[in-house]
């Protein structure tokens, strides 16, 4: 199996080529590492030592990013339009973590 860099190599020969993988790729484990420190902030607030994250409900002391993300990637919304204004909108049964 190659790695991406052997398939399509990067020849940094000039900065513009070394910034912007490094653009690409740093800003990702940020965000995720600050969602979860978030969370894990808000649990200790609210005094909240679990969350049923796994599967089957099971509980989760350290929720990971990825955990959270999932319970909101099949989240949706219908809105029941009327010559192109929303009359009504609903919301699709969520998560009990979610709500």
């Amino acid at each position: 199996m190659k790695t991406v860099h052997e398939i399509a190599p990067i020849f940094l020969k000039n900065e513009g080529r070394i910034e912007a993988p490094v653009h690409a790729v740093l800003p990702g484990p940020a965000r995720a590492a600050l969602i979860e420190r978030e969370l894990r902030g808000a649990m200790r607030h609210e005094v909240i030592a679990e969350l049923p994250l796994y599967p089957e409900q099971r509980q989760c002391r350290r929720p990971t990013t990825e955990q959270v993300l999932r319970l909101f990637s099949l989240a949706q919304r219908h809105r029941l339009l009327r010559d192109g204004q929303t009359v009504q909108t609903f919301d699709a049964d969520r998560h009990r973590v979610c709500a």
